[in-house]
């Protein structure tokens, strides 16, 4: 396993992190985990070399910190580090973020947080944790010894994360990336602001929840042009590793075949060269040429009058085209249909249109996703 420095005490943590939010379940019910085969997952990414397990408050239905306690039992505190989350959704008082806190301690049977994150933080949840001091909070928790190190995750707009990583000391971030996501939320440009202000990053998603785990054919074709070969999933991981300002790489594996590719990947030094690094980026441009709508998830056109859920209908029908996950997406959909926000919900108001930057015609658009998505 390769190791990098995090945070100002240099720690060295494991290149591959183990996310805990897709372990294997039981009866296809996600608050369910498979308790005998993920555990054996996770003692097997420790005794190969993974020491950073990231989990949160609300993965697996709640369930997942208090498994991950129990499954690294018995290991040396001192020989991993856990990253876990505030739910600042939560958060009502300003003591409530040290009654979660100390409900997780439990939950994970430890007395402290290697890595506590904010989690999943955006222009609103900022300015709430604002509004209840969260730094007054952060300083005793520090001083109590109940955590280490302070962070955040993001899910937002760039302007939004160069706010937040100015507004207080960081020692470090979890952003979105992968080499789809380049321009989306923080991105490449994040990345780079954050490195120059000395934050270190740790990423999530860096198979796009498992779509760039395969390959289609064409895109199958520009990897095999290479000098050096590589799955698709080499090449997603290989990408990241060679960033400047990546420490760590979470990734949530479901199996333990996953687990020991993912493994092996991490293990090795493997950069890219900057002909790896243009195969890449045409690959990548295969997959964007299949675009159906080239919406930026703005958010501009909701709330929607009549509950339509805009960007997350685009977004399902983009990812049916783009990577072939056509029975997932209807599925998906099949959801918005039960909570009535799906496209036939639309009234042709034409509001959503008014306030596209892109211009988009989304009233068109949602009938043609309707008509892939549903039937």
């Amino acid at each position: 396993m390769q190791y990098r420095e995090f945070t100002g005490d240099k720690l060295n943590v494991s290149l591959l992190g183990l996310g805990c939010m897709r372990f294997p379940v039981l009866e296809n019910d996600n608050s369910k985990i498979d308790v005998d085969k993920a555990t054996l997952m996770v003692r097997h990414a420790f005794e190969n070399g993974i020491n950073y397990f990231d989990t949160a408050y609300p993965y697996h239905g709640g369930e997942s910190e208090a498994f991950l306690g129990n499954a690294l039992e018995g290991i040396l505190r001192g020989d991993y580090h856990l990253a876990t989350k505030s739910p600042v959704w939560l958060m009502e008082h300003h003591d409530d973020f040290m009654k979660y806190l100390d409900e997780q301690l439990v939950n994970l049977k430890t007395n402290y947080i290697d890595f506590y994150l904010f989690h999943a933080l955006n222009s609103d949840s900022f300015k709430k944790i604002k509004s209840l001091e969260f730094e007054k909070f952060v300083n005793q928790a520090k001083k109590e010894g109940k955590i280490k190190h302070i962070g955040f995750s993001f899910h937002d707009e760039l302007p939004v994360f160069k706010e937040i990583v100015d507004y207080y000391p960081w020692e470090f971030c979890q952003i979105q990336l992968n080499y789809m996501d380049t321009d989306y939320q923080a991105g490449i440009a994040g990345l780079e602001y954050a490195r120059n202000k000395e934050i270190d990053v740790v990423v999530m998603e860096p198979l796009k929840g498992g779509k760039l785990a395969s390959s289609p054919d064409d895109v199958l074709q520009v990897w095999n042009k290479a000098k050096t070969t590589r799955t698709p999933v080499q090449w997603a991981l290989n990408w990241l590793h060679s960033l400047p300002g990546i420490s760590v790489v979470l990734s949530g594996m479901s199996t333990m075949n996953q687990l020991d590719e993912n493994i092996r990947i991490s293990s090795y030094e493997n950069s890219m060269s900057l002909e790896d690094m243009s195969i890449v980026n045409e690959a990548a441009d295969i997959y964007r040429s299949r675009i159906k709508v080239d919406c930026t998830g703005c958010k501009y056109c909701i709330p929607c009058p009549q509950n339509v859920e805009i960007p997350d209908i685009f977004e399902l029908y983009n990812n049916a085209h783009v990577y072939g996950t056509m029975e997932d997406s209807m599925r998906s959909y099949s959801n918005l249909v039960k909570k009535e926000s799906d496209s036939s919900r639309c009234v042709e108001c034409g509001l959503c249109e008014e306030k596209c930057p892109q211009n988009l015609t989304i009233i068109q658009y949602l009938k043609d996703a309707r008509g892939d998505l549903y039937s």
